[in-house]
């Protein structure tokens, strides 16, 4: 999703698109990894306008996604959904030749950009990625595996549930001392 920076006017613009993957390199190798599934292409929505010395994107993105339980381990769909607001600059054709950079507030809250054309590909892709889970769950009550024999506790009761051996002391359980 690209727009030339002339086409940027004061008053707001509306931008609706559905990225296929393919567009978005980032979710590709994610996608590749193993860490998700997309189901879907990525809806985005963007209001694009120019403010003062920069260019503010509102966003809105959705898109379905199959994910990997960390408690039980089983593939879950799930939608994935993102409002965010971010700022664009004109990148500064400054020769660099310090080690040491010293970054100002504005270089840390914006993304700049180069030439007489924005991608917002790589933005969107780092939106996404950003409201992906560390650790998914197919629910928040999920009960995941049984430690003991690996039973899915979510679909049926274990044997040694109610067993009270514990396996960090395992290694004790022969353990013998004099008094």
């Amino acid at each position: 999703m690209k727009i030339r920076v002339d086409d940027i006017k004061d008053q707001p613009r509306l931008l609706r698109s559905e990225e296929p993957l393919e567009t978005l390199p980032g979710l590709t190798a994610v996608q590749e990894s193993g860490d998700c599934e997309f189901l879907s292409p990525v809806t985005v929505e963007l209001t694009v306008a120019r403010e003062y010395d920069h260019i503010r994107v509102k966003g809105n993105l959705s898109a379905r996604i199959r994910l990997n339980c960390s408690r039980c381990l089983g593939d879950f769909e799930t939608d994935l959904a993102s409002v965010f607001t971010i700022f664009f600059r004109k990148e500064d054709r400054v020769a660099l030749d310090e080690e040491e950079v010293e970054l100002a507030e504005e270089d840390l809250i914006s993304v700049t950009y180069q030439g007489d054309e924005i991608d917002f590909a790589p933005e969107i892709a780092e939106q996404v990625i950003m409201e992906l889970p560390l650790k998914p769950l197919c629910h928040e009550s999920c009960r995941g595996l049984c430690p003991v024999c690996g039973v899915d506790l979510n679909e049926q009761e274990c044997t040694c549930a109610g067993s009270s051996f514990s396996l960090k002391f395992s290694a004790l359980k022969d353990f013998k001392f004099d008094k």
